[in-house]
């Protein structure tokens, strides 16, 4: 295995002391990753019609966690392919794509929070009250008559979209692992569970097909299912990261080797 480069070396470090530092501000209780902790309310991301939304959001959440297994697999996802990839592109370039997913990934799932949020708003305007009503309840003010119509199941996305957070490093990951599948299709992962390698031309896009284009469409419906897990984040830092790719195969790197 390729030992790990400079600058995922870097953000390895940044996500650990980010990480504690959760732990520390929450005083290491199983509650320290909530919007109770002065460091998660600030550096996680919030809807952007929240009163705790930060511009330095979009950016920050990326080195958040909200458990240690969630913190583990997204690093160890970052050192066995991220390594790869710098290797080959450099920091600077490898650092630009990283970012860049990550950024994607919190721009889709705002976008389609802002779905739910806007449809749920249109109905209650329809019903003869204003945004200012509906932001003030929200915010613990206002119309007492509007709180047991947001918290019926009608209005769940509507709630889950202005309340919802979130933090983490899958988003950059995920366009990492497209990369990683664009640079090196025929190359065999030993995946968890299952008896014999899988190519990654294979593995990438028949994985994210099933567990976050399935459990983002139908993930609070189905069943009552609901992952906690941000799934159209992950989708928007794998379409970004499909995206960059792309560019880069067709404007700068036509006379490499891709296959």
């Amino acid at each position: 295995m390729m030992n790990v480069t400079e600058t995922v070396k870097q953000l390895l470090i940044i996500n650990v002391l980010f990480f504690i530092g959760t732990l520390v501000v929450g005083g290491f209780s199983p509650d320290s990753f909530n919007p109770n902790n002065p460091a998660y309310r600030l550096l996680a991301m919030y809807f952007p019609e929240n009163n705790n939304f930060h511009l330095w959001q979009p950016l920050s959440h990326m080195f958040m966690h909200g458990s240690f297994m969630h913190i583990f697999f997204n690093m160890f996802a970052l050192y066995s392919f991220g390594s790869t990839l710098e290797h080959f592109w450099g920091g600077k370039k490898f650092l630009f794509f990283y970012i860049s997913c990550g950024l994607g990934a919190v721009l889709v799932n705002t976008a389609v929070s802002y779905y739910f949020f806007q449809d749920g708003l249109n109905t209650l305007i329809n019903q003869g009250f204003s945004k200012e009503e509906v932001l003030a309840v929200l915010n613990g003010k206002g119309n007492n008559e509007l709180v047991p119509i947001l918290q019926s199941v009608d209005f769940r996305s509507f709630f889950e979209a202005y309340f919802g957070t979130v933090v983490g490093a899958s988003g950059a990951v995920y366009g990492l692992l497209i990369a990683f599948a664009f640079m090196f299709p025929n190359a065999e992962l030993g995946i968890m569970f299952i008896p014999v390698p899988v190519k990654a031309k294979y593995f990438v896009p028949v994985y994210m097909l099933l567990f976050d284009g399935f459990f983002g469409v139908f993930g609070n419906s189905l069943m009552g299912i609901d992952t906690g897990i941000a799934h159209f984040a992950h989708i928007g830092g794998a379409l970004f990261g499909f995206l960059i790719m792309w560019y880069w195969k067709k404007n700068q790197f036509n006379d490499n080797r891709w296959n």
